[in-house]
């Protein structure tokens, strides 16, 4: 098959898609008789990549596969074609991801200590709800506390391929605003904070609340 018929096939699969698409799952479009290997899809995907240079919209890799997104350059303006409430998180949730992200696994107990005040129960189950947190474990002590970490969901939605990709701490506790790149996703985005400023801090009482509103697509 010619490299332009498989870009075609590529991009429209991307476009359609509601998740990111893999490369097993780009190679299952095509049958047995087809003959498109690995490295042919990776040459389109390139191409395709490169087609973007001079869009608004960028072909993306994260932890589940590749994704087209709105560029960042573009996002305020897009970003009018949602006209819901935009989810808010409180800093207290933020700097939980952050330590669970950073300190993998590590328990409610652990995130308490070294932020000095309690892990509201709202705040893991905000976390386990958008899928961007799981037990991955108990620690072999008594009681058997769960051990957090972090999923793929969490990686797709801040717009990573791994961990490794994660910024150093001490930039981490410089940024103010982060604003995840929407993707091409049929649902309305969530305007998140950034992912973590870590530093203890003294929580009002209604600090976990979030304001509902449509979530992003990971």
């Amino acid at each position: 098959m010619e490299t332009n018929q498989i870009k075609r096939i590529v991009e429209a699969a991307l476009l359609a898609a509601a998740q990111p698409l893999s490369l097993a799952q780009l190679s299952a479009l095509f049958g047995e008789n087809e003959a498109v290997s690995h490295e042919e899809l990776a040459r389109a995907l390139e191409e395709l990549s490169a087609d973007c240079a001079e869009r608004g919209v960028e072909l993306n890799e994260v932890a589940s596969g590749f994704r087209y997104q709105v560029r960042q350059d573009v996002h305020p303006w897009v970003a009018r074609l949602w006209t819901e409430r935009q989810t808010k998180y409180s800093r207290a949730l933020l700097e939980t991801l952050a330590l669970i992200a950073y300190r993998q696994p590590i328990t409610r107990g652990e995130i308490e200590q070294i932020r000095g005040v309690a892990v509201s129960t709202n705040i893991v189950k905000t976390l386990e709800e958008r899928e961007w947190v799981r037990v991955v474990g108990y620690r072999d002590v008594p009681g058997k506390p769960a051990l957090f970490g972090t999923t793929r969901n969490f990686l797709d939605y801040f717009n990573l391929k791994s961990l490794d990709e994660l910024p150093p701490m001490a930039e981490i506790r410089e940024i103010e605003d982060f604003d995840p790149q929407l993707t091409l996703a049929p649902v309305a985005p969530a305007d998140d904070a950034d992912a973590a400023l870590i530093a203890p801090e003294t929580e009002a009482a209604n600090e976990e609340s979030a304001h509902a509103a449509p979530e992003q697509n990971a």
